[in-house]
């Protein structure tokens, strides 16, 4: 039976023919390029040679058809609709791991042992404390001042705290640079948030878990402790999980760009969370909220689909469909159901949560989002339960930052390492005008 056709039950697709090399011709000049391959996912032809051979570059509108570095981090296959860290299924990790221990994960290669856990657990525990001239600094902004503007900020101003101890030439030096992140950064987030609202500042209490100990810098006052429903700390902490990184995203891109000029980590952190704060990348979220808004009653879920599916209305549906993910985000189906246990558990009634229980209900049984692939997405899911865990809106993308820090360094951790690295330098296509004389003012 040949290789295409159908056995049993099975559909078997036959490999392709292995790609070495393509040849590209240009004009009167050809050039042999070779294709590189990694362990999954499509080949790449290398055309580092194209510009010398044939006086071309390539034009590539937001990149999305070139690979800018090699990583063994993280894999995404779209069409498939699977996202694995280090190798590992998302949905093993969402169901067995933690955050932290994720973080180990991507940034180390591989899970750690009990010892070595441990000790991490132990480094990043010792490191969450601000230095106590951080006050004063974010004593600098306005009290309305979005928090990401604010992290951004703080973070830039780790590079004057810890400059002159860092040499980028010793793995240990570089491993503490990414601990101090890691540990650092919701003691930085739940700080601005408190500065914001006119609290003062919780310090770190290192005698609990790494989320469990964010939610009590965020909303633990003097006067009481705080009384934490244990699947709030769950849920965090696998929007955590699903957030921790995402293969060459925006902000990612961002902190290996300006990490390859050399530039201290806690600068490339910083430049990666204003690439983040963009309503295009991981204020997506935000968007959710203020569509649900804007739609306001349950009853209106019907209209507000219908006006969806007309393009001229203008009116889109946030948190549905994947730039990436053709498929359903395998991120989206793990959270889909602790959406549902953390409503159910916390008992909120929230007409807003109302209106996006309904939205995705019609939207999963609607054939012209079935049909387009318009599922919910991570966004979708994750905004919906910062909501009900009392976050405020302006801190859904300082959530995502926190456990995107995770990705960030283990990124910047690799590229220090990578034997071919260099300065990032994309090219263009000019579209100014010619050459032309310089006419004096006098004259124009």
């Amino acid at each position: 039976m040949p290789a295409s056709e159908k056995s049993g039950s099975n559909q078997v697709t036959p490999e392709p023919a292995k790609l070495d090399q393509v040849t590209l011709t240009a004009g009167d000049k050809s050039v042999v390029l070779p294709v590189q391959t990694g362990t999954l996912g499509s080949p790449c032809i290398d055309i580092a040679k194209l510009p010398s051979a044939t006086g071309c570059f390539t034009y590539d509108s937001g990149f999305t058809a070139t690979a800018s570095c090699k990583s063994a981090i993280t894999y995404i296959d779209g069409d498939a609709g699977v996202l694995m860290y280090r190798g590992y299924p998302i949905e093993q990790l969402a169901k067995q791991s933690s955050f932290l221990e994720v973080a180990y994960l991507l940034m180390n290669g591989n899970l750690p042992t009990s010892q070595e856990f441990a000790a991490f657990d132990s480094d990043v525990t010792h490191h969450t404390m601000m230095h106590e001239a951080f006050k004063g600094f974010l004593g600098g902004f306005r009290h309305d001042a979005h928090p990401m503007a604010m992290l951004v900020g703080m973070l830039g101003s780790m590079a004057s705290f810890y400059h002159n101890d860092l040499d980028y030439e010793d793995p240990a030096e570089r491993r503490l640079a990414a601990i101090r992140l890691i540990a650092k950064v919701p003691t930085i987030a739940a700080a601005c948030h408190r500065y914001s609202i006119g609290w003062p500042l919780r310090y770190p209490r290192n005698n609990v878990p790494y989320v469990e100990r964010f939610l009590q810098m965020m909303y633990e006052v003097p006067s009481e402790p705080l009384e934490l429903n244990p699947v709030a700390a769950k849920a965090l902490d696998l929007l955590f999980i699903l957030h921790a990184d995402h293969e060459q995203n925006a902000s990612t891109s961002t902190v290996r760009l300006v990490g390859s000029t050399g530039a201290n980590p806690y600068a490339c952190v910083a430049a990666g969370v204003a690439a983040l704060w963009g309503p295009a990348h991981g204020g997506a979220n935000e968007a959710v909220l203020k569509m649900l808004g804007e739609i306001g009653k349950p009853e209106n879920v019907g209209a507000a689909v219908e006006k969806a599916k007309n393009k001229e209305s203008g009116f889109r549906l946030m948190g549905f469909g994947h730039r990436v993910y053709k498929n359903f985000d395998p991120r989206a189906k793990i959270i889909r159901e602790m959406t549902h246990e953390v409503l159910n558990e916390l008992g909120i009634n929230d007409p807003l949560l109302d209106v996006a229980v309904k939205l995705e209900e019609a939207a999963l049984k609607d054939d012209y989002f079935i049909q387009r692939k318009l599922y919910p997405n991570v966004d979708f899911y994750s905004g919906i339960i910062y909501k009900a865990l009392r976050i405020p809106t302006e801190m859904f993308t300082v959530m995502f930052a926190i456990a995107r820090t995770a990705g960030w360094v283990a990124h910047w951790l690799e590229q220090q390492e990578d034997p071919e690295n260099k300065i990032g330098r994309p090219r263009q296509i000019y579209v100014g005008a010619p050459e032309r004389d310089y006419v004096g003012i006098d004259k124009r």
